[in-house]
């Protein structure tokens, strides 16, 4: 097969010779992608009918996210036939074996009308506010509770994995703050998915599977990305945080393990993913069922060696809690170097990234967010001012470069391209609003929350949140938009072992959407100075909420209970 990428050129020749384009996304971890390259994209009648008809174009999703959040409800992998003028004709989700696929490439040429998939027109309404309304907030959290598989933990009753969103909701909603009580439903909820989760973890080499095929978690799919490398960490840090148990810690590092030890690279930063299969095409349960050292004498399963801003900017951020978490120094070191590195190779204008290395498709949204999120995590682990600034530049390009002025929203991507009107994905719309929230809650600046407030009224409109039942990452974003985060700060020197112990005690305080600072007066005031603190002669910890503060707290252990005594 003649393979080509996919260009600017590729629909003005194919309207030239009269061709259709097949676009094969795959990606580098995906066993099915290999066996259908194997099999479907070897056959000879296959071959034949592609080279009369069509123009064949592969792409690695992974390298190109305008293209993957596009059709990312059709893979991986995914296959798109177009007409020679562009027009999306059929979109075919996962493998289709070759005598399928050759009918159904026969059958476009026959008659390439557009199969109609019910796709709806553009977004143009927008919600002003933080709220969603009262009618579609109740079903979004019926559907919450009700989507929920109480027999087996997760949300779903298909394949199992541990969904960020809909956890990180339910461990919101679970925290208990002093004689106040959490959600015990939540609380279930999320002690049970956590406990199915483990079945997910390579019992050899530590990290996370992508998911199990059968409700019981002990069917998985052997492929390790960094999507799922970096929210499991960050999920079991943050219920180590809220719980205090050694299971999920153990299971933190087991993730942390191997984040470091495989997809971690001699240059600070980290790789994409591992593929599933030892040998490509080949199901991998055989090789995975192995110890360290048998598997040592395979074929070892492909690294994609390719650096990423955006999946970096995730593992950095996961580091950042595995270490508010834990106190685990490495860690933080670690993550510290990756977002150096990065920020010296893939960054732009000096405030936004590329995606990979020699990018022309560029930039996309997700690169700049995801490291604006890992420098606001890295201020919040470090007090370090530094991060800070590069978080708002971050989000300043931002701005500059992806908001859709039509709806408020960000789009995917700060170019059209071929396909016209770049996507916006609903979770990095989602991460955004969270982001620029929180970067308003640190830095004092009033037009990051009203880009925050701008986002959610896209997030909050018709076309957004009438499309799907299941939202709850729209739900955290209305709970925090409405709300102070937990404010903890330390007043003490950056030399003082106080003041040090004391910042240590407010990182590891529960709560994933948390405003933890450090003023050393020598610093000149905090970026958001909104509390005037005394200067009591010795370091001191204060939690505040409503410009109601704490009296003051000099050990480390009782800052816990002044914060819960605060916000109960």
């Amino acid at each position: 097969m003649a393979w080509r990428d996919f260009s600017d050129t590729i629909f003005a020749e194919a309207k030239r010779d009269n061709r259709f384009v097949v676009l094969y996304l795959k990606a580098v971890w995906c066993h099915w992608c290999h066996v259908m390259e194997a099999t479907t994209y070897k056959d000879a009648d296959v071959l034949a009918e592609m080279a009369q008809h069509y123009i064949a174009v592969r792409v690695d999703q992974d390298s190109r996210p305008d293209l993957s959040l596009r059709y990312e409800d059709w893979g991986w992998p995914a296959t798109i036939i177009f007409g020679p003028d562009g027009t999306e004709i059929a979109k075919l989700r996962g493998y289709r074996a070759p005598e399928k696929f050759l009918a159904i490439l026969k059958d476009v040429v026959a008659d390439p009308s557009p199969v109609n998939y019910g796709d709806k027109p553009g977004e143009t309404e927008t919600s002003p506010g933080t709220a969603l309304p009262a009618g579609r907030r109740a079903a979004l959290e019926t559907e919450f509770r009700s989507f929920y598989d109480a027999e087996n933990g997760g949300w779903g009753i298909f394949n199992k994995f541990m969904d960020a969103q809909a956890m990180e909701y339910a461990l919101a909603l679970a925290k208990r703050s002093g004689a106040a009580r959490g959600d015990g439903d939540a609380e279930r909820m999320a002690r049970q998915t956590l406990a199915q989760s483990f079945n997910l973890i390579d019992p050899a080499w530590g990290g996370v599977y992508q998911y199990s095929d059968k409700v019981d978690w002990k069917s998985p799919h052997y492929e390790k990305i960094m999507s799922i490398q970096s929210s499991h960490l960050t999920l079991y840090s943050l219920a180590h945080a809220q719980w205090g148990e050694s299971q999920h810690r153990e299971a933190a590092a087991k993730v942390y393990r191997y984040l470091v030890t495989f997809l971690g690279s001699q240059r600070g930063a980290f790789y994409t993913s591992q593929d599933s299969d030892s040998v490509q095409g080949d199901h991998g349960h055989e090789f995975f069922a192995l110890d360290d050292a048998g598997r040592r004498l395979k074929p070892m399963p492909r690294i994609d060696t390719n650096i990423y801003a955006r999946e970096n900017g995730w593992a950095i951020a996961a580091l950042a809690a595995y270490h508010d978490a834990t106190g685990e120094l490495e860690a933080l070191a670690r993550a510290v170097a990756a977002a150096t590195w990065i920020a010296d190779n893939r960054m732009v204008a000096d405030s936004g990234f590329t995606h990979g290395e020699a990018d022309k498709n560029g930039p996309f949204l997700g690169d700049t967010l995801a490291m604006g999120q890992a420098f606001l995590a890295l201020y919040r682990s470090t007090s370090d001012r530094a991060w800070l600034e590069r978080a708002a530049r971050a989000a300043g390009f931002i701005e500059q470069y992806f908001v859709d002025a039509a709806t408020g929203g960000w789009f995917a991507s700060a170019n059209s391209g071929v396909l016209g009107k770049p996507v916006k994905s609903r979770d990095e719309n989602i991460a955004a609003v969270r982001f620029f929230n929180l970067l308003f809650q640190y830095s004092g600046d009033a037009r990051w929350r009203r880009a925050a407030e701008r986002g959610f009224g896209y997030l909050a409109s018709p076309a957004v949140v009438e499309a799907l039942d299941f939202l709850p990452g729209v739900l955290l974003a209305e709970r925090e938009l409405q709300r102070e985060p937990v404010h903890i700060t330390i007043v003490g020197g950056k030399r003082d072992a106080a003041a040090e112990n004391l910042y240590r005690a407010a990182l590891t305080y529960p709560a994933a959407y948390k405003r933890a600072e450090w003023w050393d007066r020598t610093e000149g005031k905090l970026p958001n100075h909104d509390v005037e603190y005394p200067d009591l002669g010795e370091a001191a910890a204060f939690a505040c909420s409503n410009r109601i503060c704490s009296l003051p707290v000099f050990d480390a252990k009782d800052l816990a209970g002044a914060v819960d005594r605060l916000y109960r």
